[in-house]
């Protein structure tokens, strides 16, 4: 009887680390195999809809609305696009100008930044955008917060 416990044991040790390997190479794999931000929210396509909806959202928002009154809304939306993006992992490049530059001398208060964030959590919402991601895409985002919000 404990010639055949001894067995088993020295069977299992001897798994253990082969088993371990493996599961540290398809964790490897896995992780090297994880889709990009830009794939999980759905693509150019997507963000595109998503940004569409969310410059709507601004522009109904008398909180914010006035920030905006001047803007070249396409260049916003494809400025926005391109940040999102970027930023996201995907294949394009942002050729608008650092936030700080671009929010020079507006007096955003955290107030309205936060205004503007729940804007676009609506459209998130809006478009059924996963938890996760939107988690990923405000974690992307808030960093330039600093940057923006000037009082």
């Amino acid at each position: 009887m404990k010639t055949a416990l001894r067995s088993k044991l020295m069977v299992a040790a001897l798994l253990v680390p082969l088993l371990g390997g493996c599961s540290q190479m398809s964790t490897g794999e896995a992780m090297q195999a994880a889709p990009s931000l830009y794939t999980r929210l759905g693509g150019k396509e997507a963000i595109t809809a998503v940004v569409d909806d969310f410059v709507g959202n601004v522009a109904a928002d008398r909180r914010i609305n006035g920030f905006f009154a001047h803007t070249d809304i396409p260049r916003l939306k494809r400025l926005l696009v391109e940040q999102i993006c970027a930023g996201s992992g995907g294949p394009c490049t942002y050729t608008g100008r650092d936030m700080q530059t671009a929010h020079a001398g507006m007096g955003v208060t955290e107030a309205n930044f936060n205004a503007l964030v729940e804007d676009l959590v609506k459209s998130l919402d809006k478009f059924k955008v996963p938890a996760k991601e939107q988690q990923d895409l405000l974690a992307l985002l808030g960093p330039m917060k600093p940057a923006i919000v000037s009082r």
